[in-house]
């Protein structure tokens, strides 16, 4: 054998689970086609969060003279300077992985992989020239790409997906942004800041639709409020890009209503990027295209192993990181962890931002728990207020007879920072007591967890 383990794909699953692999002694390979870092360090995560920083300072320039006092006249904002500042974060990022991995002394292959046998990748390069390189074990790592429904085509101009629009320069005047999930709700604050004119348009009956009914709705009325328009509950029906603008036509509740954008972005969700692996053909387990694993991310073929999004268990870049630790210690037979996939944290970085964990109050209650829920509003938090960011609030919501926590939700500034306190008592087996008797920094908008759990034990104290 060439190596103990060949990785494919070298985004945050597949790079994590090299590095730890080789940490334990195993002589690794890397096979990407296209990008280290995969789409999260290039086109996805990163660079989207250093947009939303500046679109939060454009949101603040453009508005927020007023509550801090000062006044600008002929504010011109650099649209293309944000976008620039993403990339070459990215590019500085993508360095760092390079620089692990070769620190880590893993070979990384350039070209696209198929598997020959549970054993063999051949590996063609982009100039079409072959390579078979041979392994102990497999691991595939191959992500996902966003779902297109085939009636609606993309030109990558003025209709696209993320990948267009976290590369484009310029922004549109007028969007449209059909799916109301993480990446449509974080677009729409980027947009949104620097002036565009954002319609959201979800099929499902709020924004959000994964997270807490309550949050959503929090969210939608902070949408509202920044000028953004919904459409929830909508059908997409037909989508004309022929003329001058994009027409978009939506269907809600038998009400038909048409939009003209200069762009229109789907985000619609995504599909597994199994094809031409040859995992057909070794009787790898799929189910609707995602390759179905174990707690140990082994596949139904022995020695074949598989990570990330294409996994679908939860498509979050630090899923697949915790799932490629836990693939390189299976197959390394280090002693590791189950992951709970139910309690892994949720973070989207719109404004405000979003952050849970677990159970939503239906899920819990349908799941047949009697609860004891509590929610601590950041309005009565001094360090949110000094932010001016006194929306939202923080829920937590616990099994009324054994306390257990069930689920976190949290929306207001800077929530997603907020959230490990939680998922570390969860894991920790901490009780609510506990967390309202440790003693949170004042002023820190990280009171709100400890007030929210002093509602849970024995009263709120300021409130």
């Amino acid at each position: 054998m060439d190596y103990d383990m060949i990785v494919i794909g070298a985004g945050p699953a597949g790079y994590v689970c090299a590095i730890r692999a080789s940490q334990l002694g195993q002589r690794v390979a890397i096979v990407e086609k296209e990008w280290l870092g995969g789409v999260c360090l290039n086109v996805g995560c990163i660079p989207s969060k250093s947009l939303l920083k500046n679109a939060e300072v454009a949101e603040l320039l453009r508005h927020g003279g007023k509550d801090f006092g000062f006044k600008l006249e002929n504010l011109q904002l650099d649209f293309a300077a944000a976008v620039q500042r993403s990339r070459q974060i990215s590019r500085r990022l993508v360095k760092g992985v390079e620089f692990l991995l070769k620190k880590n002394k893993i070979d990384v292959l350039s070209g696209s992989a198929e598997l020959t046998s549970a054993s063999a990748v051949k590996v063609t390069s982009a100039d079409g020239t072959t390579r078979s390189v041979s392994a102990a074990n497999i691991v595939v790592a191959t992500g996902a790409h966003v779902l297109v429904p085939a009636a609606f085509k993309t030109d990558g101009k003025r209709v696209f997906t993320y990948l267009e629009a976290i590369l484009q320069e310029t922004r549109p005047e007028r969007v449209v942004i059909i799916g109301g999930g993480a990446i449509g709700v974080e677009f729409a604050t980027i947009w949104n800041a620097y002036g565009t004119h954002v319609t959201v348009v979800e099929k499902l009956p709020r924004l959000l639709p994964r997270e807490d009914e309550e949050v959503s709705g929090e969210l939608a009325k902070a949408f509202k409020r920044q000028g953004i328009e919904v459409r929830a509950g909508a059908t997409l029906e037909k989508l004309d890009s022929s003329g001058a603008q994009v027409r978009v036509t939506i269907s809600t509740g038998g009400t038909s209503e048409t939009f003209e954008a200069d762009q229109v972005m789907l985000a619609m969700g995504f599909a597994p990027n199994t094809k031409d692996l040859g995992l057909e053909a070794l009787g790898v387990k799929l189910e609707r295209g995602f390759i179905q694993v174990d707690a140990g991310m082994r596949t139904s073929v022995p020695g074949v192993y598989a990570i990330g999004d294409v996994t679908g268990e939860l498509l979050l870049a630090h899923v697949g990181s915790a799932q490629g630790i836990v693939c390189a210690e299976t197959i390394g037979a280090h002693p590791t962890v189950a992951l709970d996939y139910k309690m892994m944290p949720r973070a989207t970085y719109c404004h405000p931002e979003v952050a849970s964990f677990g159970h939503t109050e239906a899920e819990a209650r349908a799941a047949g728990h009697e609860l004891k829920v509590a929610r601590f509003n950041f309005q009565a938090n001094g360090k949110a207020l000094g932010l001016n960011e006194g929306s939202g609030w923080a829920k937590l919501i616990t099994d009324a007879g054994t306390g257990e926590i069930l689920g976190a939700h949290l929306i207001g500034p800077q929530v997603t920072e907020l959230l490990p306190e939680l998922t570390l008592a969860h894991n920790a087996e901490l009780t609510i007591e506990e967390i309202a008797r440790n003693v949170h920094a004042h002023p820190s908008l990280s009171e709100v967890l400890m007030e929210a759990a002093h509602g849970l034990t024995g009263g709120y104290i300021h409130a």
